[in-house]
């Protein structure tokens, strides 16, 4: 059964059998065959059949949180502890929390449990809470998403990090309304959770502004704001308690908004030994 849950983990990804099938090297009616096998061995079905989409049922939905424990376990049979001697713990990350808080966690991770691997994969929040989500990594570590996670995801709180109005040096005025109204302005990128944040703000104030560039990385927002390119709306994150001296910050008052930044894992009442270690430590580097 161990070939079968797997097979509907990567359905439940990639949302068609045929999707599905192409990942992990079947064909379309073989995928459907494994699920037919699984659902008559489970007594009972997991789909809601309409049309190509292969869309998990509540008893489905309930099955592919199971298997994927269940294939999490199988990883680790026959290791000491619970842990396998190889075990490996996914964690995806956004740029910041990768440069400001992993590094010294990663470290003593290691240090503390020598048969342990760790994979760190980039990307913007709803990626990796997507791949939270699907069962693709143990946790990620995001910007708040601006809805509800689903029953079976948790989510703590690690920093609350406040928006500042980030000006060229040499660019006079502490008005951070007419600033943002007069100057080219760098967008914080709206596909991001933190971009709309910003767009949300902007419309809220009803403040016009003059796009001149759009991007995710805020190394990259701040380098341009160092240039003379334009101001931006940023969040001061751990790595900027010190801003580059070519810029200066504009606070914005009453008005002043935040993000979230936290970490997202299963609500698993029983984490494998490493991946409740790695939260654990992740958890205590945040509160220092």
């Amino acid at each position: 059964m161990i070939r079968e849950l797997k097979t509907l983990i990567a359905v439940s990804r990639e949302g068609t059998f045929a999707a599905a099938g192409k990942q992990i090297g079947l064909t379309q009616a073989a995928v459907s065959a494994q699920m037919q096998r699984l659902e008559r061995e489970l007594g009972y079905e997991l789909f809601d059949r309409k049309g190509r989409a292969a869309q998990l049922n509540a008893r489905g939905r309930q099955t592919l949180s199971q298997a994927q424990e269940l294939i999490r376990l199988y990883a680790g049979l026959g290791a000491p502890n619970g842990a396998p001697a190889d075990a490996l713990v996914s964690v995806g990350a956004i740029a910041s929390v990768q440069r400001a808080l992993l590094p010294g966690v990663l470290a003593r991770f290691h240090r503390e449990n020598p048969h342990c691997r760790t994979r760190v994969l980039p990307g913007l929040s709803m990626e990796l809470v997507n791949l939270v989500d699907a069962g693709e990594i143990d946790m990620a570590a995001v910007i708040r998403p601006p809805f509800s996670l689903q029953s079976d995801l948790q989510w703590t709180t690690l920093a609350c990090e406040p928006y500042r109005l980030l000006v060229p040096r040499d660019v006079p005025g502490d008005d951070w309304a007419e600033l943002l109204s007069s100057q080219p302005f760098i967008r914080y990128d709206r596909s991001s959770f933190g971009g709309r944040q910003v767009e949300r703000f902007l419309r809220q104030m009803h403040l016009p502004v003059r796009d001149v560039c759009e991007l995710d990385e805020q190394e990259a927002i701040v380098a341009l704001v160092a240039n003379g390119v334009g101001v931006a709306l940023v969040p001061q994150a751990a790595t900027y308690r010190r801003w580059p001296a070519s810029v200066r910050t504009v606070d914005l008052g009453s008005h002043t908004f935040h993000r979230d930044i936290g970490l997202v894992h299963r609500a698993n009442p029983n984490p494998n030994e490493a991946s409740a270690r790695l939260i654990h430590l992740i958890g205590e580097a945040a509160a220092a």
